[in-house]
């Protein structure tokens, strides 16, 4: 049996990474551009990846875009870490309680990874994709994840993570992040004030398991003109029940 060289299987995992970005699919010339492989790499792994059902390709545009056999992996994903029976009607409650949309995410290396968006009540409310990473310095989950981490992980985040800026208000000063971390951990629950997306705020507490470890984060995230500071703190009694109500539900890691 032909064995698939190492490198050549980190490149697929990256095209296939790349595809996710691309709901509606993207054309190969464009994810072989960001992946930084020749064209000619991109459509042999792309075959390989179609062929194998882990992504598909529209006949008539040529576009891309991620398969099924891709779908039922990360259902088992989520199946064996309880993200989809368990937690799903916890944000929907969630989100009926505060009438606004709940978020849950898990750390993923410098990144956090979006398991779950329940939509709120208004007509104008917070959107997000399940399965998209984000950043953690910027978003309340993201500061929750870090400042909950174990020892070891949390010092290497708040050392090295990338503070890129998104907006005016994201801190980039590292001595600034650091106290915020610090805060975070004294009180319990993280605020994101328009530091990712300008006109979102969003406050955020720690998942944990029976062991006490962070497993994952909530949030709830509004529109920054119907929603200010104070207004957020509202949100963290349903936060909290609903994190200890997962605590119970979620299955051991």
């Amino acid at each position: 049996m032909t064995q698939t060289p190492p490198d050549m299987v980190g490149k697929a995992l990256l095209l296939l990474s790349l595809l996710g970005d691309y709901p509606d699919g993207a054309s190969l010339s464009e994810v072989a551009r960001r992946a930084g492989f020749p064209l000619s790499t991109a459509h042999r792994l792309a075959a390989a990846l179609v062929r194998d059902g882990y992504a598909c390709v529209d006949e008539v545009s040529r576009r891309y875009s991620l398969g099924l056999q891709t779908f039922s992996l990360a259902s088992r994903v989520a199946h064996r870490h309880g993200f989809a029976g368990s937690a799903l009607p916890v944000l929907r409650r969630l989100a009926d309680q505060t009438a606004e949309s709940a978020l849950m995410s898990v750390i993923d290396g410098h990144h956090q990874l979006y398991v779950h968006h329940v939509q709120g009540s208004h007509s104008v409310s917070v959107s997000g994709e399940p399965g998209r990473r984000g950043p953690l310095h910027c978003t309340s989950m993201g500061k929750v994840l870090i400042a909950f981490a174990a020892e070891p992980v949390r010092s290497e985040l708040v050392e090295s993570l990338e503070l890129t800026a998104y907006t005016p208000h994201t801190m980039v000063d590292r001595e600034q992040f650091r106290k915020e971390i610090e805060s975070v951990a004294a009180q319990g629950y993280a605020i994101a004030d328009e530091e990712h997306e300008a006109g979102i705020r969003a406050i955020g507490v720690p998942v944990r398991n029976p062991d006490g470890l962070t497993v994952a984060a909530l949030s709830v995230a509004a529109p920054a003109y119907r929603v200010n500071r104070e207004k957020l703190l509202d949100y963290l009694p349903p936060l909290h029940e609903a994190a200890q109500e997962l605590t119970v539900l979620l299955p051991p890691r």
